[in-house]
């Protein structure tokens, strides 16, 4: 994997540990994006954090802060989005294309919203993008014909529909053993 391959790590924000966002799966991915953002750092190979803001002109909100275990450190770039892709309304493209980015390892919140949706988008506009299974999680949710899905069946579903088509699903350790060739 090239020393210009980006981790981007989506919404890893506070507000996603309140209690009303139901039940979660991979209660481990904070730990696992933290291990590759620590590799990321210190191997000098490019990082985009992205923080989701609906409304910024709404007063600041804790829940908007990006959680300490992955916060972004100086230099580090920090791209505003107030919809699903990281892509619409930031200058993410952009800035990956003029620093000749073409494979993107994607780590976040949540795996069937913005990390799908960025992910889907990133493979359009012409990246190769590796989404990091146990660096995503996302919460149990009720269809529209009222049946309860598990926060592990929509992140697995979200994971199929993405592999080979839209990107590489892979894990923590089959990054970090592609970091090492």
């Amino acid at each position: 994997m090239s020393t210009n391959t980006a981790l981007i790590i989506i919404d890893v924000q506070n507000h996603f540990d309140s209690p009303e966002n139901g039940v979660r799966n991979n209660l481990n991915a904070e730990e696992n994006m933290a291990t590759l953002l620590n590799k990321w750092r210190k191997t000098n190979r490019p990082i985009v954090h992205i923080q989701h803001i609906s409304n910024p002109s709404l007063p600041h909100h804790p829940g908007r802060d990006i959680k300490e275990i992955v916060a972004p450190l100086p230099g580090e770039p920090v791209m505003i989005k107030n919809v699903n892709s990281s892509f619409i309304g930031t200058n993410l493209e952009n800035h990956l294309k003029e620093a000749e980015i073409e494979t993107l390892v994607i780590v976040g919140l949540t795996t069937d919203h913005c990390v799908s949706t960025t992910t889907r988008m990133a493979k359009n506009l012409g990246f190769t993008p590796f989404i990091v299974s146990d660096a995503t999680a996302t919460f149990e949710r009720i269809s529209f014909d009222g049946k309860l899905y598990s926060a592990e069946e929509i992140h697995n579903l979200a994971l199929v529909s993405l592999s080979d088509e839209f990107a590489t699903v892979i894990n923590t350790e089959g990054i970090l053993e592609l970091l090492e060739r």
